[in-house]
């Protein structure tokens, strides 16, 4: 009996695209995928995790490439780390107007943590400020050695509007796949790793893939994790219908039975009931965990003041709640007032999502990301107190949620000393009320201040001015150097000597 032997072919590369915000990267995109994203992405930065296939023509014939375009803005770190580990070559967009810059650095970071080859591509080089020998001194000056500059990464110069250099970054990238020998068995079942996944409004549960092995096909059902899909309606990166999508292909799978994971592995079966078997092992365990007990305060130990704020965030696709969660981290902390995330999740805020935010003492707060309110959650919003801000600009959400935070910090009750007076002479002590004479030394004794009685550094007690007298008249207040008559409501006993220390309650 033969044993078939696996038929291990080439396979188009995976290719992601990372760098600076604004260094190109969606526009050199742009004009390989003859398609237009920058005009259609919010602020003109990309902040999804978007996967397209491109056919490039040489003189050894027609070759499809699977570009993956990564946002820059540094929230994003985990997409773009994701799309990394997915991808074959990594292209490093560097404007030849500005040379490296922060996220260039750290996108270079999270090429060298994934050990895959990398091509630097210095773009917009038809600006009037373009200067590709500085971009690559810059380069250099960070460690980055080019060929011909010491090294053996690869570069090229590039217009992502008049397409110059684009032909030869292509085949920089095939070179780079051929070199890295990336091929696949097309009779083997598809597998790969899940890039996003969101609620579509009409069609539930989605999610787009990357087929990193084998062939996908119509019919069979895919597992990842807990979650489960029918492979019966799949979709190209252009939104049309396919009956299967062989290894390099992004491909769209709806009617998941939960959202799988963003990063997942997923692989296919050919019965629903294995698949359903496979997903049931995969359920993670509830465990009952303890509340933890509460620590008994010492006597006279004032418990710390904290506040739990409830936040919900809610997304467009499950990817960009990592970055609001990131820009959360990024904003001022507080001991005394935290905030929970009691709610993750995709699709539009709902009244449910609000009743979660609701459910403290403040009000918590909504957040959404390219996503929609529902009517009667704006209405109980209103109702309950809860605020609710929606963005489709990740830093303008980090605006807005810093603001918000910056008004519920906690107010902290502290005394502040407004004025010194030391005690001549005591007149009477008598049914907790003492009249005495003094003279105020610093700030200023006023009708009604508390006053705490003190007798070298040990607090005797504590006071209520209720009438001051000054030369003989009947006064509100004393000011430094003046001599004074006092009555103060307390049941301290103060003597010649004596301090008084006139104390004020302040929230800070």
């Amino acid at each position: 009996m033969s044993v078939k032997t696996p038929q291990k072919g080439p396979r188009p590369p995976i290719v992601a695209i990372v760098g600076h915000i604004d260094h190109g990267k969606s526009t050199l995109l742009d004009y390989v995928r003859t398609s237009n994203v920058v005009s259609g992405e919010a602020g003109g930065i990309t902040q999804h995790l978007s996967a397209y296939e491109a056919v490039h023509t040489n003189a050894t014939g027609e070759h499809k490439i699977t570009f993956l375009d990564t946002p820059g803005h540094e929230a994003f770190r985990a997409m773009r780390s994701r799309g990394l580990e997915v991808a074959d070559v990594a292209i490093l967009v560097v404007s030849s107007e500005e040379g490296a810059k922060p996220q260039t650095l750290e996108a270079l970071k999270l090429i060298e943590e994934t050990k895959i080859p990398y091509i630097v591509a210095f773009t917009k080089i038809d600006k009037p400020g373009a200067n590709v020998e500085k971009a690559k001194m810059s380069m250099l000056e960070k460690g980055v050695y080019l060929e011909g500059l010491g090294g053996n990464v690869p570069y090229v110069a590039v217009s992502g509007k008049s397409g110059e250099g684009i032909p030869e970054l292509l085949d920089l990238i095939l070179l780079a796949g051929e070199l890295e020998e990336i091929s696949t068995d097309p009779s083997a079942p598809g597998s790969g790793v899940v890039i996003e996944a969101h609620v579509d409004n009409k069609r539930g549960n989605t999610a787009t893939l990357i087929v990193q092995d084998g062939t996908l096909k119509s019919g069979e059902y895919i597992v990842s994790g807990e979650a489960t899909a029918p492979v019966r309606i799949m979709e190209n990166f252009l939104g049309k219908a396919i009956k299967e999508a062989s290894a390099g292909s992004p491909v769209g799978i709806v009617g998941f039975s939960v959202l799988p994971k963003v990063g997942a592995a997923w692989h296919t079966v050919e019965k629903k009931k294995d698949a359903e078997a496979e997903a049931l092992l995969n359920r993670p365990i509830k465990q009952n965990i303890a509340p933890a007990q509460k620590a008994e305060l010492a006597e006279g130990e004032v418990e710390p003041l904290h506040i739990i704020l409830p936040l919900v965030i809610k997304t467009d696709v499950a990817g960009t709640a990592e970055a609001v969660e990131h820009e959360l981290r990024k904003l001022p902390q507080d001991s005394r007032l935290e905030v929970r995330i009691v709610s993750r999740g995709v699709g539009p805020i709902s009244e449910n999502d609000v009743k979660l935010a609701g459910s403290g003492t403040p009000s918590g707060i909504v957040v959404g990301f390219n996503v929609k309110v529902e009517g009667v959650a704006r209405e109980l919003a209103e109702r309950q107190g809860v605020s609710l801000g929606v963005f489709d600009i990740i830093y303008k959400l980090t605006e807005w949620l810093g603001e918000e935070l910056a008004k519920r910090q906690p107010r902290e009750k502290t005394e502040e000393q407004s004025g010194l007076a030391r005690v001549l002479k005591v007149f009477s002590t008598a049914k907790g009320k003492v009249i005495l004479g003094g003279k105020v030394e610093e700030g200023a004794l006023t009708q009604g201040e508390e006053v705490k009685i003190m007798r070298r550094d040990l607090e005797l007690g504590r006071g209520v001015i209720t009438s001051l007298q000054a030369q003989k008249k009947d006064v509100k207040s004393v000011e430094p150097g003046s001599e004074f008559g006092a009555q103060i409501k307390t049941s301290a006993e103060p003597a010649h000597g004596d301090t008084l220390l006139a104390v004020k309650v302040v929230y800070k």
